[in-house]
């Protein structure tokens, strides 16, 4: 592998796991993202990690053969699911199967990672969005050994994680393999995550933390997760229970011994008025691969395409969207199968234009534009500056941005 230019990785970690003398290593950056570290006297310079990356190896845009609105007609999935309850029911089917699925849930630091379930209980955690990057680790290869053992398997993940599973497989034609992507608008710092729950629920002093590099010097140990007094007992960033989908909640309940108490909120906030969330829609902390995406727009190479179906109410009366509608893009015949896996446990269903998706959801097709302040955010983040005043002071629009959402609102109109 050559020089890295860190916008041209999206730390899928197909390198990784490819590598035949295992000399890479995944290390996190000042930004707090992961990044491919080679140990260049074990390296043969066979090639293989460039033979993998998604940014070396960029495909054409797809279109679809069909697109749909759907929506789960079992209450409680489409409660536990951001949008429309797709993922549960291919889930549940896959799993009938004998199969396998992955995907991303939280640890007990609540840092987001990718891993398997072979039982509908351990899906549950992965139901719902994590506005954090994943970590892979080693889902690749795992994923290769069941494919190997002729089990269905069910991946879903990022369009960028779902082309890494692709080259790592070497775009063999896997039957058994359903990949699903999610429509992503991008992926935030897993740095700031973890300092975001520490400052709010972990006692974290940024002043005193800045005292201690400066005594210890710059590369003193990074902010660790948080430690075992942490309240959190769980985490919601798209809770629909109080405020329904179009204002859905970022929501963390409080750890306790009790059943009882488990759902003690610690804090509900409407999603634009959560300051980690604030910080996440201005852009300001997104992986700088982010706005220069190889893999969306169908290049992923997944069966279907999974997200919000903003707007629907606008093109159709077919659904009651309080609690979610999904878009269901499907680009061949594996992704018409699970349609009719999803016909067949009662989903509405409505046939919908692609035109309709990329109005409502752009992100589909379209790269997030870098924060104006994006660089600055992180000099400051790195000097330990409280991070709530720094997500406040760098995420506010500038003039000619709220002249723009203006114009844009009476255009609509």
């Amino acid at each position: 592998m050559k020089q890295m230019n860190k916008s041209e990785c999206c730390g899928c970690a197909a390198c990784v796991q490819c590598c035949p003398k295992e000399c890479i290593s995944i290390t996190e950056d000042s930004e707090g993202f992961l990044y491919p570290t080679i140990d260049h006297n074990l390296c043969i310079n066979c090639g293989l990690c460039e033979r993998v990356c998604p940014f070396k190896n960029e495909q054409e845009s797809r279109s679809p053969i069909d697109v749909y609105a759907g929506q789960n007609p079992n209450i409680d999935d489409l409660l536990n699911s951001s949008s429309g309850g797709v993922f549960i029911t291919l889930a549940r089917e896959v799993l009938k199967k004998d199969g396998v699925v992955f995907g991303a849930v939280f640890n007990s630091s609540w840092e987001v990672y990718h891993t398997y379930a072979e039982k509908v209980e351990d899906v549950f955690p992965m139901l719902g969005s994590k506005y954090v990057q994943s970590r892979i680790g080693n889902c690749y290869k795992k994923a290769k050994v069941f494919l190997d053992q002729n089990r269905l398997v069910l991946f879903v993940g990022t369009p960028c994680q779902i082309r890494g599973l692709k080259l790592f497989l070497k775009n063999r034609k896997y039957e058994n393999l359903i990949c699903a992507d999610v429509i992503c608008h991008g992926v935030p710092s897993p740095g700031v995550w973890r300092r975001y729950l520490a400052e709010t629920y972990g006692g974290y002093n940024a002043k005193a933390q800045s005292r201690h590099q400066a005594t210890a010097g710059k590369n003193s140990v990074l902010l660790s997760s948080l430690n075992a007094l942490s309240p959190i007992g769980d985490i919601k960033f798209r809770d629909k229970t109080e405020s329904g989908w179009k204002k859905f909640r970022f929501v963390i309940c409080q750890k306790s011994a009790s059943k009882a108490d488990q759902n003690t909120v610690l804090s509900s906030d409407i999603h634009v008025n959560n300051i980690y969330m604030k910080g996440f829609l201005a852009d300001l902390y997104l992986r700088p691969s982010c706005s220069r995406c190889v893999c969306k727009n169908g290049k992923s190479q997944a069966d279907i395409s999974l997200g919000d179906f903003w707007g629907i109410e606008n093109v159709s009366k077919s659904f009651d969207i309080t609690l979610g509608v999904s878009c269901i893009i499907i680009y061949n015949n594996k992704g018409t199968r699970c349609i009719d896996l999803l016909k067949n446990n009662g989903y509405v269903l409505e046939n919908r234009s692609l035109s309709e998706i990329k109005q409502y959801n752009p992100a589909f097709y379209r790269s997030v534009i870098p924060n104006r302040n994006r660089n600055v955010f992180f000099k400051k983040f790195n000097q330990n500056k409280d991070l709530r005043y720094l997500i406040v002071k760098y995420s506010k629009p500038s003039f000619k941005d709220v002249l723009k959402n203006i114009l844009r609102k009476l255009l609509k109109s």
